[in-house]
């Protein structure tokens, strides 16, 4: 059975965690006040030198007050927000330093917090202790609180209009803790929210998460791809020539078994990334250094390659090497997919950037046509332009020609 509307707001719980961070700055504030009240007794005693006295509350008073501008406070505060007032608050920004705005903002917030703290601890040591024994003495409890003394119009006598008056300042306390609480839900975004420094950072860490998300998709589908098509001719010729040719059938199986163990090792690499730091099992990422054993995969699998390569492909940049492979590695399994006869794959190193081409023979479109942006040709678009490069790609006659230039500068 639900309570009635107008008491909702006494029985819920979130205004007790809401008055348990309230609390929690009343606590805060307790230190604040003892010192404000030992500097007053001091100010109020002559036979202390006024000067000193000065001096020492200027010292205290900076001490006490620069914790509240620091980034420590800031990041208690938007954790105690979350847990106690349920507001969803970013964290902020690692390795950003909040500029002054949200310090301002910042130290307003712990402010306040720490003010209406210690109004609510206040109210609640003076106001329900009395309130309780007002009650008491109504249910016949001689506290010694109330006798022969006089509460405004009231007097220890008058029991039950004191117990009213008890009952009303509790209700009273219990709104108005849950009327600060929903104050505080309501401006803690604006004074705990992110700066916009920290939104543009969030922003930038979101995007080169998606960034790296797409990333892994392409490696694994193209990885995955190659080696699922390798798999595939290796195995349609396998089953054709087992009678005829044994021993062909045995190396098509060895094929098969080396590309899915590629393709697993590259698996693993992917899923590695995706653990948390420290997660083993990481395969190193293939690059041209490999191509040799790309190109000796894709003609066991039954594709003739002629491979011609100019300079010297151990000195390129790690990501245009990493990105390079993966494109010829894309370009030879649309062409073992959608192509016929032999393909030709040339790769120049110049001084400012990689240039390939790969083209084939165009055989009649089966259940895809790579020339309509497939995932292949998306991906391979992609990595060109993650690197700043050009990419051509369609039918040159009879042909299927991809040309890639992929520039150095500004390359790990």
């Amino acid at each position: 059975m639900k309570p009635p509307k107008l008491l909702a707001p006494l029985v819920a719980g979130s205004t007790w965690r809401r008055g348990v961070f309230l609390l929690l700055g009343g606590v805060l504030v307790l230190p604040y006040v003892l010192l404000a009240l030992a500097f007053a007794q001091m100010l109020t005693q002559p036979d202390v030198p006024r000067p000193l006295v000065l001096g020492l509350l200027i010292v205290a008073a900076t001490i006490a007050a620069v914790p509240i501008f620091l980034d420590g406070p800031r990041a208690l505060e938007i954790a105690a927000a979350r847990a106690l007032l349920g507001v969803d608050l970013p964290d902020p920004a690692p390795g950003h330093a909040a500029d002054r705005e949200t310090r301002l903002r910042s130290a307003l917030w712990i402010g306040l917090h720490l003010v209406s703290g210690g109004l609510v601890v206040a109210a609640l040591f003076s106001a329900v202790p009395m309130a309780l024994a007002f009650i008491g003495q109504q249910l016949g409890l001689d506290t010694g609180m109330t006798s022969g003394d006089r509460f405004g119009p009231f007097d220890g006598r008058d029991t039950g209009w004191l117990t009213l008056s008890a009952i009303v300042v509790l209700v009273a306390l219990g709104y108005a803790v849950a009327g600060l609480g929903a104050l505080a839900v309501s401006m803690a975004p604006v004074l705990l929210g992110p700066a916009q420094a920290e939104r543009i950072a969030a922003l930038e860490a979101r995007a080169a998460r998606l960034a790296e998300r797409n990333r892994l998709a392409r490696e694994l589908h193209d990885s995955v791809g190659h080696a699922l098509t390798v798999a595939t001719l290796q195995a349609g010729a396998a089953r054709e020539l087992l009678d005829r040719d044994p021993e062909f059938a045995r190396r098509a199986l060895t094929a098969i078994e080396e590309a899915g163990r590629a393709a697993m090792d590259d698996l693993d690499h992917v899923l590695g990334l995706l653990r948390e730091p420290g997660g083993g099992g990481v395969a190193p990422q293939r690059t041209l250094a490999d191509l040799d054993r790309l190109v000796a995969d894709t003609r066991a699998a039954g594709l003739p390659v002629d491979a011609r390569c100019a300079g010297d492909l151990a000195d390129l940049p790690a990501a245009v090497s990493r990105e390079g492979y993966r494109i010829v590695q894309e370009g030879l399994t649309n062409a073992a997919r959608y192509g016929r006869g032999p393909v030709t794959l040339r790769l120049d190193a110049h001084a400012d950037a990689l240039e390939l081409e790969l083209d084939n023979a165009v055989s009649r479109p089966r259940r895809a046509d790579p020339g309509r942006g497939g995932r292949g040709l998306d991906g391979m678009r992609e990595r060109v332009l993650l690197l700043g490069g050009r990419l051509t790609v369609g039918p040159d006659g009879d042909r299927w020609r991809i040309r890639v230039r992929l520039p150095f500068e500004g390359t790990p």
